[in-house]
Order: structure tokens, then sequence, then C-alpha cells
């Protein structure tokens, strides 16, 4: 007997009924009950999942039950990729991977949620999906949150990888967890240092003397982001000095040419093409190396200097270097010399000269009376042959030139006083000669004025240790492959100040030399975190091979990317720098694709309101403004504010914590709101109170409610039989058959091809609002009704899984179903993407035909399909038919036109 029973017995007694009286009343009252249970009345919320009863309502209660059913169910349902079924085609979904820290924002959920549709719909399509995550672990906020807390860098990133990775699961997303890779372990970072040997061996590593961003007050090397706009440290304030350091470079200008001549085989990437174009630029010129000299004596110092004009070498008559150049201000040894022999304000002949390594002249070389060259030249070769600017300066110098460019009568040049060039075309010239400096490894490779090698050199701990050693002896050393991983030693103290924490750990950094045996040391510099991020799509092919970086058979097979995912932001380096180890992977053979990644897709960012004092420019709260009036206006002060649009963060006070939003509206809501509110490349200005988030959550309900429907039709006493739906009924049927499949077709281009989310929720709605138009006899007895919602449901699943799986079992659970083909036995993500059906796509048997006279619509004619680009065949159909005998009997034709785009013909009668 349950409570409600016991407490009408208590009632009974207390008011002195007899005991056959109280019997027969509590019996009736616990059937009274049964009865109701069986009815399910409104305030029992059910889902049909848990109980076997369907909830008619889809509120608040009904969705958080929904949810939290099928929750676990769909993280479960993203299988596990088998490479062993090459069979199956492939679909690589890639998002950019995330800094760990610790708490994920609505950018995050942005990219992410797009990733996961795409990973999802591709999996019903039939494909083998990898969809993986991890983590972009090293860096200088983790090793700033050591310093000022006291903790280890390990610690504070493992914490909170660990945190965002319940983060993630708490959206219920479909990454390949066990394909995660983290870039600070071990066993990523050995093979991040396998790679820098391998382009070490390949000449494509070096290093020399940089200008770098100092502060002078931590004694610490800053990344630009960290120089404010007035030149001040973003952490101590200090005014930053420009110093030069001994750095480590990665000569991603060698293919600079090959990775601008690719970007032509690329599909459109929303105009980041043309920014990878334009961070490249023109690889119309080369570097050559020379070789230094004073007083005829060799110093050991080389120099690469730029020019435009390569075929024309042989005619140098000197080198051209900039005041600020670094062997005047580094730690060159002809530093003196050339301080002593520069003249402020004009150009000033030096006593130090150059040996061309490729031809073996010696020319001399000059400091510039500029102060800047081109872009970010700061050495170019003088050639006066090909400038006149150059020409002008050998002469005011009396330096001597011989002309190398002759012009022919048809116009062609041809280079002279070249060696065993001349007479060669210019063309063939520059081909000749650069892939000889190329071949000799002292120059060569094309590129433009604008593209600087890239400098990777970090003087921070918490990062990927270089792997190499330096011997008094044996000069700068690889460590050998067998070594690695070179393992960043354990440092306890983190101050921020003075000597990289490297050196604190002396053990680590005194070394035997690994070719002589002699006492040597490790280099302390690390690796920038763009190095780890340059290859990570790579190792994600096959993570766990403790071998080799990745096996190339799997990489082959993966690769490229389909399709990436990520912030316009890092379009350019990031993008480049992944470019540039993809194509030097190919050349080691490492790998059958040179590009990495075929479709790229950039997301645009979530910005939210911010309120700004006009005074002073403070940030402030929501909760701090007035917001009746006709203009917000501080509360405290009465003072106007400014509002603005701008990127959501925290320090901004307009963040929106996605935990939260998942409590409030759900995850299939905030799923479709933030795929529905904007097309992906475009910005999303954050408003629950505009007409995307409730849009998106009364669509849901009429989704709920198009299911109940069609299952109250279904339980009813009438059994479905499409025989009885009358003409009008069958041709509203064949309207739905239509819709049907004009909207399977426009989904899946919107899902292949630009990703435009919005329009294919758009072309969902639309086809729910048909079916919610649907007279009751179609939704008892058409098979093309019962098709086209469980078509939808299909549709839906990619972008709002949780409902679209219980509106699946909803419909699965109805009996005397009219379609078969549905794999009804299995959950809606392991349905198979529809397809439109053949019939659809043959051309019909007749076209009707719109007919005008004088330019007025007047009715339409139904012709022949094969007629109807005839025009004498309509215009005798026409002329046949009852409407031809209504309005053209007897009148006077003039002219007749027939459309050659559209089903129309149009008759010029005499009136």
């Amino acid at each position: 007997m349950d409570t409600v029973a016991l407490r009408m017995q208590s009632v009974c007694q207390r008011f002195g009924a007899c005991s056959t009286c109280l019997n027969r009343q509590l019996n009736g009252f616990l059937a009274l009950i049964k009865w109701q249970k069986n009815l399910v009345p409104a305030c029992v919320r059910t889902i049909y999942s848990e109980t076997g009863r369907w909830e008619k309502n889809y509120g608040q209660e009904t969705r958080r039950r929904v949810e939290n059913w099928w929750f676990p169910r769909v993280k479960e349902q993203f299988c596990r990729i088998s490479e062993t079924d090459k069979s199956r085609p492939k679909f690589y979904v890639l998002s950019m991977f995330p800094y760990p820290s610790g708490k994920l924002h609505m950018g995050h959920v942005r990219v992410y949620t797009i990733s996961d549709t795409v990973a999802r719909f591709q999996k019903m399509r039939g494909m083998q999906v990898l969809n993986p995550m991890g983590w972009d672990a090293f860096g200088l906020p983790a090793e700033n949150a050591a310093i000022e807390h006291g903790l280890h860098p390990a610690s504070w990133t493992q914490s909170n990888i660990q945190h965002m990775r319940e983060q993630f699961d708490a959206l219920g997303l479909s990454f390949t967890w066990e394909r995660e890779v983290t870039t600070c372990l071990p066993e990523y970072y050995k093979w991040t240092q396998y790679l820098f040997l391998k382009l070490f061996e390949s000449g494509i590593v070096y290093q020399k003397e940089a200008l770098v961003n100092w502060d002078p007050v931590d004694q610490t090397v800053l990344a630009n982001e960290q120089v404010d706009d007035n030149g001040c440290s973003w952490r101590s304030g200090a005014k930053v000095e420009q110093k030069y350091l001994k750095q480590w470079f990665i000569k991603t200008t060698a293919y600079a040419k090959a990775m601008f001549d690719a970007l032509s085989d690329l599909p459109e990437w929303y105009g980041i093409k043309e920014m990878q174009a334009n961070w490249i630029g023109d690889c119309v010129g080369c570097s050559f190396d020379f070789l230094l000299k004073v007083n005829g004596e060799v110093t050991g110092e080389k120099l690469a200097a730029y020019t435009y004009t390569p075929e024309a070498v042989y005619g140098a008559s000197h080198l051209h270097i900039l005041p600020s150049h670094r062997l005047l201000h580094g730690n060159s040894s002809l530093k003196e010399v050339f301080q002593r022999e520069f003249i402020p304000g004009k150009d000033s002949l030096t006593s130090v000269t150059a040996v061309n390594l490729l031809t073996d002249q010696e020319i001399p070389v000059v400091i510039s009376a500029k102060t800047s060259f081109e872009n970010y030249l700061d050495t170019k070769i003088g050639i006066p042959s090909t400038s006149a600017e150059d020409a002008a300066v050998a002469r005011n110098l009396s330096i001597s030139f011989t002309e190398v460019i002759e012009k022919l009568p048809n116009g062609l040049e041809k280079v002279i006083n070249s060696g065993e060039f001349t007479g060669m075309t210019r063309q063939d010239a520059l081909k000749a000669l650069t892939q000889l400096a190329k071949k000799k490894g002292i120059g060569g490779d094309l590129m433009s004025d604008k593209l600087r090698d890239w400098l990777i050199s970090r003087q921070r701990y918490w990062g990927t240790p270089i792997p190499v050693i330096h011997c008094q002896t044996c000069g700068t050393v690889p460590v050998p492959y067998e070594d690695l991983p070179v393992v960043l030693p354990n440092v306890t103290t983190f101050t921020g100040k003075g000597a990289s924490p490297l050196e604190t750990v002396p053990e680590w950094v005194n070394c035997a030399c690994p070719r002589c045996k002699a006492e040597a040391r490790r280099e302390i510099d690390t690796m920038d975190t763009f190095v780890d991020s340059a290859w990570y799509y790579l190792r994600y092919t096959d993570p766990h091979n403790t071998d080799r970086p990745f096996n190339r058979d799997l990489a082959d097979y993966w690769m490229p990317v389909d399709l990436y995912i990520g912030g316009k932001e890092h379009a350019v380096m990031h993008l480049f720098y992944a470019r540039f180890f993809s194509h030097f992977c190919h050349d080691l053979k490492m790998t059958k694709h040179k590009e990495p990644f075929h479709k790229l897709l950039v997301q645009g960012l979530i910005k939210n309101q911010t309120f700004r004092l006009r005074t002073t420019g403070q940030y402030l709260k929501r909760e701090e403004i007035d917001l009746t009036g006709t203009e917000p206006v501080h509360l405290k002060s009465g003072e106007k504010v400014q509002v603005t649009w701008e990127k959501m963060s925290k320090s901004k006070h307009n963040g929106i914590d996605p935990e939260e939003l998942m409590k409030e509206y759900g995850i299939d809501t905030i799923r479709l709101y933030i795929l529905f509110a904007a097309p992906p490349e475009q910005d999303i200005l954050w408003d629950t109170k505009t007409d995307a988030m409730p849009g998106v959550q009364r669509w849901q309900t009429r989704l709920w409610t198009l299911v109940t429907k069609l299952i109250e039709a279904r339980t009813s006493e009438t059994m479905p039989n499409p025989e009885l739906l009358s003409k009008k009924e069958k041709a509203e049927a064949r309207k739905i058959w239509e819709q049907k499949n004009l909207v399977i077709s426009e989904v899946t281009e919107y899902f292949t091809k630009d990703h435009l989310f919005n329009a294919a929720i758009s072309r969902l709605m639309s086809l729910s609002n048909v079916l919610h138009q649907a007279s009751w006899p179609l939704v008892l007895h058409s098979a093309e009704y019962e098709d086209a919602l469980a078509t939808l449901c299909i549709m839906v699943a990619p972008m709002a899984p949780h409902i679209a799986s219980e509106m699946w079992k909803g419909l699965a659970h109805i009996e005397n179903k009219l379609c078969t083909h549905h794999n009804w036995g299995a959950d809606v993500l392991h349905q198979s993407w529809p397809k439109v059906d053949p019939e659809y796509l043959q051309p019909p048997d007749v076209v009707e035909m719109s007919v005008l006279i004088n330019n007025k619509a007047c009715g339409k004619v139904f012709v022949p399909q094969q007629a109807a680009r005839n025009f004498a065949e309509v215009h005798e159909l026409v002329l046949q038919s009852e409407l031809g005998a209504k309005h053209l009997q007897g009148r006077t034709i003039k002219k007749a036109f027939l459309s050659p785009r559209t089903a129309l013909i149009n008759f010029l009668v005499q009136e």
C-alpha cells in the first residue's frame, strides 16, 4: 500500500468510517491510482527509452531526462577505428587542438561542435572517421603560472588537461580519444626532436645572431605578443630593449616557392589562400652565400645576401648592408671594423670584402646610407646591370662592374660575361644558377623579400629541448637518434629572472660530446611551441608508435586532412609552419602527400557586449550598468557607457560559462544555436534574447510534436492504409515526397560543400513546416509522411543527437509502419544518411509550360518532356490545347518566343 493510500485510510478512521466502507473506499482509491498511472498524467514526466511510454510535451524536464538518458549512449556510439579495413573510404576531420588553460570558452564550444557534427555526419555516410583531440601543452602560460603560484608547469598542465577533458565529455563530443596526444610528454616530443635532427641533417636548421625583445628587469627574451603598444614588457612593465642573441632558425624560405605554387592546387579556403600567398610573397629572387674577408684574410664568417635577379649574379659589384645589421652590433669579429669605417648619412665603402661561393668573385661590402631596404631585407647584392640604384652606388664609390645582360633584336635578353652560363636566356640562366647553388648548399632557393626564416629558440624551460650538444672541439653536434628523447630535467624553482631555468641543473647541462667524448654542454634553448603543433596532424594517424613518428602506410591512408577547422588567427603562421613540415616530410619520403589539409574551415569569433567608461576605458560588469534608459549608464557614477561587441574575455567581463549554458538550455539547444546563428566563418554576436535561441527551442518542440502526432495516429484503432487516401491527398503526399528529396539534396550539399549548417537547419525547418501542415489522413495513411519524418529525424541527428535519438526510438516503437527500408532496430546515429530517391532524379515525363500572351500570364499547358525545348512542337501543342482554343483561336499571332532557360512561351498577338 503506497503512502497516499495509507494517508486516506488514516483520514477515514479518524472520521469513524466502518471497516467495510473503509475497504471499499480504499480499493476504489487504489484502482484510481493504478488507472491514473497508466494514463501518464502531464505532471509525471517520462520518456519512452526509460518507461516505454511517450511523453507528449517536450518541456524543460523532458529535455533534461532525454539528455541524461542519451548522453552516455551518444558518446559510446562513435565507433572505434580499424585501419585494417582500408576498403572503407576515410574522412579525417581535425579541429585545432587547444592549449590546456583549464577552462573551455565559447570559442572552443563552437569549433568542436562543428567538428563533432561533421564527424557524425560522415560516419552516417559510411565513412571511417578520424576526429582526434590532443593538447598543445608546452608554452609560456604554464611556466608563468608556475612562477606565480609556485607550481611545476607539468603539474599545472596535467591538472588543466584533466579538467578540460571532463568539460569536453560534458558537451558530449565524439572525439577519437584513443588517438589523444599531449605535446609536453616525452613520447610526443621525442619525435619533434627526431624531426629537428632530420632538418639539421638537411641543412635546414642553423644558428645565427638575431635581434630579440629583451626585458632588462626579468632578464628574459619576450615574444612579440608580450610587448605592449608602448614597447614595454607585459609583466614587469620595463621598457623592452633590442638585443642580439644567438638563435636557432628553421630555413622555411627553402620551401617558399614550392609552397607558394602548391596553393593553386588547393580548393578555395575562404580568403586564407590569399593570406598565405601574401605571407610568402612573390618568389622571384634568392639569396647566395658569401665568405667574408678582411685585408685578404678569411674571417670564417658567412653572410647570405638577397638579389631580385639571380641570373645576373656575375654582374655583382658590391654587398649592401644596413647600418642596423648584426655585423655592426652583434658579436661579430668584424664589428669594430664596420663601426670604424661607417660614415652616418652616406654609403660607406669598407675594407671588408665578400667572396661569392657560387661564382668565386670577390666584391666589397658597403654600409648603406639607408635605414631600411624593402620589407625584411638587411643584406642585398648590388647588381648595376639590373638596378639603376645599384649602378649609382657603384659609380659614386668608384666600384667597377661588368654588364651581364644583353638585349637581343627580338626583344629577348641573354646573359653575357657569366662564365659557363654565358649565352643563356635570362630564364634559363636563372634556373641553371639557382639549381647549381642549391646543389652546392650555398643558397639558390627562390623566395620573396618578405619572408624570413623561422626563429624557433625560446629561452624558457617549458618547451621541447633542442637536441644539440656544444663541444669546444667538435662544434655543434646533434644528439644521436638512439639517445632521444632529450628529456627535460626536473626544475623545482621558477623565478622568471636571470638565466634559463635549465642553467640551474648542471648535471643535465654538462654532458659528454657524442663524437669525441670530451666535456660538452647541452643546448639550453627550447623550441617554440609552434614546432610541436606543426606536425601533430601526422602523429594522430599513428599516436602510439614507439619506433618512428608515424607509420607511412597509416599516414598515407588518413592524409590529407579532409577538413581542418580552427580560428582565423592561426590561418597564417601556424598554417604556414604546418604546410612546411608536410612538404619536408614528403621530401624525406615519409609521406605520399605534400599538402596536409584539403579543405579549411575558418570559424569566426563569438562576441558579447562589453561596457566601458568613456573617461577611463575601464571595463564594467553588466550588473554595474543601468540599462533601463535610452542609453546605458554606470549605476555608481551616472556616466554614459560605451557599448561594443568584442571577443569574449574574462578581463572584459563579457565571457559566458559553457557549463552554465548547458544547464540552462541543454546540449542540443546550444549546439543548434551555435550552428544556426551564423555561417561558420562569420562572427556570432551572442544574445540569447534574439530569434536564434528561442527559434531553435521552438523548433525542437515542433519536431517532438510531429513524432507525437504520428505515434498517436498509429496507436488509434484505424489501421494505416495508403489506398484510403483521396486523389487530392495522394497529390499532397507526392508534394511531401518531393520536398523530402529536395531537402536531402540541399542539406547534403550544405554539409559537404560549404558547411553552411545554418542553411541546412533552415531547410530542415522548412521540411518540418510542410509536415506540420499535413492533414490527419496523411499522418495516418501516408508512407511519404512517415518516411519524410524519419528522414528529418536522421538529418537532425548529427547536430542534435540526444533529441533525435529519443524521437527515433519513439518512431521505431510504432507498430504497423509503412516504411520498411529504415533500420528501425538500430539507433538513429547508426542509420545511413538519406539518399535522394532515384525516381526524383529522373526528368519528369511532362513539363508545365507557362503561357504568356502579350507578356501577361494566362495559364499553363502540359507538354511532353522531349518536346519542351522544341519551339515548333511547343507552339503547335499550345495552339491545340484548351487554353489555346480559348485565348488564341482566331487571333493574329505576330511572333512567339520560347524561353531557353525556363518552361515559358510568350505569344505576341495583334490586339
